[in-house]
């Protein structure tokens, strides 16, 4: 584990954005990830922003190492179960991929009834509501349960500065934005992944509590798994050890992803509404502590950083003008 005075060091040098002069390139400026296109292939720099409830908060200090690596890992791991987007990892913060055009749903996978924003399930089943995305719930359960099965909760994708809906098959299917054989198709995929990625958790001593997988369709018509997959960003985890006692002591479960940084913000009251307060440095730190462990024990390898200036070795590592 890299030492609180070296991460305190980063946070003045953190990878904020980039801004390459690629030839021919597109560039397209996502919550996390700087995409450039060019000649189908897709460069995905895999920044230091952090992004909850829709909204870009700041940077965490190595954050977009650990991203990058964890997507790749995962990628790698689970390549023979759902084809994926990697074609390789020329950077600690980026990878080369082939450029697919994203389907507008995303497919999150559920396994507890728990979360803080807007579109969570404990959110709206709190409220009462016990249909969610199309599945009917029990009455009686208490927050972080485990559902009686893992379920699909798709999600519209919101164009920058909007929020994500979650909606159930028969709405997406309405409105047009998936057609049938492909919603289903990515569901399926998305079933098969999540199944994993538990067994996986599982032996870590991690429990996969939700995750959200993005797909997209490649030149030769196939649908890949695209963007990352089971990063602390994209996917929640518990430890297994104490849950059941901090569940009965109906305490929050010990948590190894960004959901820290979610809860710190919803007990000041902010929850996607408005300009976000600043994030609190001590707070920047130890979210960076909790993605580079949540990296060793779901990968089971040791993080080594990179700590030369990202922008001059990026550019150097891709053969790019800055």
């Amino acid at each position: 584990m890299i030492d609180d005075a070296t991460l305190r060091a980063l946070l003045t040098k953190t990878l904020a954005s980039t801004d390459f002069a690629i030839p021919r390139a597109r560039r397209y400026v996502g919550k996390v990830r700087d995409n450039y296109t060019v000649d189908g292939k897709r460069l995905l720099v895999v920044t230091d922003r952090i992004s909850a409830f829709d909204v870009v908060l700041g940077t965490i200090p190595l954050k977009g190492q650990v991203l990058n690596r964890m997507a790749a890992h995962w990628f790698e791991a689970t390549r023979a179960i759902v084809a994926n987007h990697l074609v390789g990892v020329p950077d600690p913060n980026a990878m080369e991929a082939i450029d697919c055009a994203p389907i507008p749903v995303e497919m999150v996978m559920r396994a507890y009834l728990t979360g803080v924003t807007s579109t969570s399930i404990w959110q709206h089943y709190q409220k009462g509501e016990r249909v969610f995305c199309g599945h009917r719930l029990p009455d009686g359960m208490r927050k972080n349960e485990p559902l009686p099965q893992p379920i699909l909760t798709p999600s519209t994708k919101a164009e920058k500065g909007g929020h994500d809906v979650s909606l159930a098959r028969d709405a997406i299917l309405a409105q047009g934005a998936l057609d049938a054989a492909t919603f289903d198709e990515a569901a399926a995929a998305a079933a098969k992944l999540f199944a994993f990625g538990q067994a996986r958790a599982r032996e870590r001593g991690l429990i996969l509590v939700d995750t959200k997988y993005e797909f997209g369709r490649a030149p030769d018509g196939r649908l890949l798994v695209i963007d990352e997959i089971h990063t602390p960003d994209s996917s929640r985890y518990w430890f297994a050890e104490d849950y059941e006692r901090r569940l009965a002591a109906g305490e929050e479960p010990r948590a190894l992803d960004k959901e820290y940084v979610r809860r710190w913000y919803a007990a000041r009251g902010y929850t996607g509404d408005g300009p976000p307060p600043p994030l609190d440095d001590e707070v920047r730190v130890e979210a960076a502590k909790r993605y580079i462990e949540a990296y060793e024990r779901v990968s089971g390898e040791s993080f080594v950083a990179d700590l030369e200036d990202p922008i001059p070795r990026l550019a150097r590592n891709l053969g790019i003008a800055r």
